[in-house]
């Protein structure tokens, strides 16, 4: 709690270590665990990083983590991969210190009064998003994640809560995965915006999946990462993370928003929550009025049975967007959205931000009312995540 809000981290974020994967990875996918051919243990360096300053990290062979003899990444230099692991460091050092271990998470977490957070990964989001990947490989590395992330938790369960990490590789998985989970109490997963192998969200191979997550009442959020093995908005004609990542959240998460209405998604499954995190939401306003005004209006007929109300009204019944403190406009946008659709994610321990975002979310007092303050933090994220308060 900080100035006597309750605070929900919606999208807060673990740090892997490289070793984990061999621990959790079932026996007969061992031999082909994530790896970096440098041999440094990723947790060793970001301690040598906290200690020593950014040249501990030249040469830097986690740049070139690597899973069946392939790097994970795509488009990423090593100034930017160096940049990124130092500011981590920079901002959070006793947590980098210790590996970015739950006893560090729990002490950040607190230090900042938050009450919950909800964890997503950091290499994840690149090792689980190789378009080329072994479905078989994909599944088995998302089912140690998840393992590993139970554990992680376990540590201070009331702060810490898991979001699953559900393969797209193989829409039968998916579904066993879920049911697996839901047996952790988990309230949530995460997937990908991007197609894989040529899938957008909408696909009916994942139907069963939307079914599923519906009937469990287990939330679905849609998260971005710059320099996947995907198929990517911007990486076909940038190559810098300046230009890939100015694309890649806000234009993800529009495409699989539409994919959700556009598919019929949110209409035949009235029941299930999508939340699109990461991007800010200064975006939201326009596209919601672009597809009622432009596109409803005048091609309501071409996905006739998909849709039976606008865009913007699937979007208030079944969806949040996390935002960004010092976006602009936010005032305009809440009288445009609406009040109970917009929640917060920190992004701890990420480099986009520097600064404890939830002090300037608190501090939107000059700007916000206290009470719409309070539903972004908690309130609208308890709907999300299905918590019983």
């Amino acid at each position: 709690m900080l100035n006597s809000y309750r605070i929900i981290d919606a999208d807060g974020h673990v740090v892997e270590p490289i070793d984990m994967w061999e621990k959790y990875l079932e026996p007969e996918f061992r031999s082909r665990a994530p790896y970096s051919p440098g041999g440094f243990n990723a947790g060793e360096r970001m301690r040598m990083v906290a200690k020593y300053g950014p040249k501990a990290l030249l040469p830097n062979p986690v740049h070139g983590m690597r899973v069946d003899g392939e790097v994970i990444f795509n488009k990423i230099s090593e100034e930017v991969w160096i940049e990124g692991t130092w500011l981590m460091a920079k901002h959070y050092p006793n947590a980098a210190l210790r590996n970015f271990n739950p006893e560090s998470q729990v002490h950040e977490m607190k230090k900042r009064g938050v009450d919950i957070t909800f964890l997503y990964p950091t290499v994840g989001l690149w090792l689980f998003a190789i378009d080329t990947m072994d479905p078989k490989l994909n599944s088995a590395l998302t089912r140690a994640y998840n393992n590993w992330l139970k554990d992680f938790c376990s540590y201070n369960p009331e702060l810490l809560r898991g979001v699953a990490a559900i393969s797209l590789h193989d829409p039968d998985e998916m579904v066993a995965e879920l049911k697996r989970i839901a047996t952790f109490g988990w309230k949530a997963v995460f997937l990908r915006p991007n197609p894989v192998h040529g899938r957008i969200l909408s696909d009916p191979s994942y139907e069963r999946f939307w079914s599923e997550c519906e009937r469990l009442g287990i939330a679905v959020a849609v998260h971005e990462g710059t320099h996947a093995r995907l198929p990517t908005a911007g990486a076909d004609r940038f190559n810098t993370r300046f230009g890939m990542h100015a694309c890649s959240h806000p234009l993800e998460q529009m495409m699989a928003m539409l994919a959700f209405i556009e598919g019929g998604v949110l209409e035949r499954h009235p029941q299930l929550r999508v939340a699109f995190m990461e991007a800010g939401c200064g975006w939201l306003p326009y596209w919601l009025w672009r597809l009622d005004e432009l596109e409803y209006k005048n091609l309501a007929w071409e996905v006739k049975g998909n849709l039976t109300m606008k865009p913007s009204e699937y979007f208030r019944r079944q969806c949040f967007v996390s935002l960004e403190p010092d976006e602009p406009y936010l005032r305009e946008i809440l009288q445009f959205v609406g009040e109970d659709n917009l929640i917060f994610g920190s992004d701890y321990p990420h480099m986009d931000h520097e600064g404890d975002m939830v002090t300037d979310i608190v501090g939107l007092e000059d700007r916000l009312s206290r009470r719409v303050i309070q539903k972004i933090l908690w309130d609208n994220p308890l709907r999300l995540y299905g918590i019983q308060e």
